[in-house]
């Protein structure tokens, strides 16, 4: 286990709080305890924020809690989730000297609202901030969130996991995890069930970052999995104009759309997924580039290329033009 000094160094260099980075060095050795155990290490498979954070991207946002989604329901079982952890309690100790005692492991199963069964987990551990110490009230606790009911559609992958710390194994800590679409889709799932803060912050930061948006072809192939898992359901996924899309919406033609805001209707309900500003495109060479901020004004006379008539960002620039008395010259649409 690492000492005192070291957490504290690392809470310091990250501004954060010392129990938050002791949290999230006690959650690297129970992903690791996690892999090591034959029964459960191709079974569980590692989702949600902290999947994030542990396995994509190392300077996300903190998560404490460990999500996972079980391939074999069996294992939502008191007692051998009792047991299992009993077992990687002592694998953790022995290769880290963080102590998890077994009266402190607790499960509670429960059916959720989908009438299947879920499962969440309070393991407590001592860890550098209390080495030594006695007693184990107060002790804090790693949070699992475990669900059986939960369809993958990529294959689960194994991920080598961050743990910034000087007892890391030589060899790295793995975990099997969601892949990336899969996590990106299972946010967006969240965002509409729940609307909870943090995954709007999870959308937003995951579609933000390119660099790891899935290429186009992932979709198709996504697709082709539920359809071959569900060959009774149509799927069709249609391209309209705002207004279009908003009347069958309204009308129960298809189910659900993404359209921009504000919508206006009393008979549709609307949820936030995605905020951006809008942007003028100009040539690297144009006399406009100078300016930090373009106005009608600036563009009074000169050729654009606009969204076709209909759009609704179409009328929304148009608005803005009017407003300041100019015709926009359009010479592309």
């Amino acid at each position: 286990m690492i000492d005192r000094r070291e957490l504290l160094d690392m809470a310091t260099k990250m501004s954060l709080q010392p129990h938050v980075v002791e949290k999230d060095y006690a959650l690297g050795w129970m992903l690791a305890g996690i892999n090591a155990h034959p029964a459960i290490r191709d079974r569980w498979v590692f989702k949600g924020g902290t999947c994030l954070k542990k396995c994509f991207f190392e300077t996300y946002r903190f998560s404490e809690d460990l999500d996972f989604t079980l391939t074999d329901e069996a294992q939502i079982e008191d007692a051998f989730l009792r047991a299992t952890f009993g077992e990687i309690g002592e694998w953790i100790y022995d290769r880290s000297g963080i102590e998890i005692p077994t009266d402190l492991i607790e499960f509670d199963i429960y059916a959720n609202p989908r009438g299947t069964i879920s499962c969440q987990g309070k393991v407590s551990y001592r860890g550098p901030l209390r080495a030594g110490g006695r007693g184990n009230r107060g002790l804090p606790r790693v949070k699992l969130d475990l669900t059986a009911d939960e369809r993958l559609v990529l294959a689960p992958v194994s991920v080598p996991v961050f743990h910034p710390y000087s007892d890391a194994p030589q060899e790295g800590i793995n975990i099997t995890a969601y892949a990336y679409e899969e996590v990106f889709g299972e946010k967006v799932r969240a965002l509409a069930e729940r609307t909870r803060p943090r995954d709007l912050y999870d959308v937003i930061n995951l579609f933000r970052n390119g660099g790891a948006l899935p290429p186009p072809a992932a979709l198709l192939d996504v697709i082709a999995r539920f359809l071959e898992a569900h060959p009774r359901v149509h799927l069709s996924i249609d391209s309209h104009g705002v207004e279009t899309a908003k009347g069958m919406i309204a009308a129960r033609a298809v189910d659900a759309g993404f359209v921009k805001l504000p919508v206006n209707r009393d008979d549709l309900s609307t949820r936030t997924v995605l905020i951006s500003g809008t942007a003028c495109i100009l040539p690297l060479d144009h006399p406009l580039t100078s300016e930090t901020q373009i106005t009608p004004r600036h563009l009074k006379g000169l050729p654009l290329v606009m969204l076709g008539r209909g759009q609704q960002f179409r009328a929304q620039v148009e608005a803005a033009f009017a407003q300041c008395g100019i015709m926009p010259r359009v010479q592309i649409e």
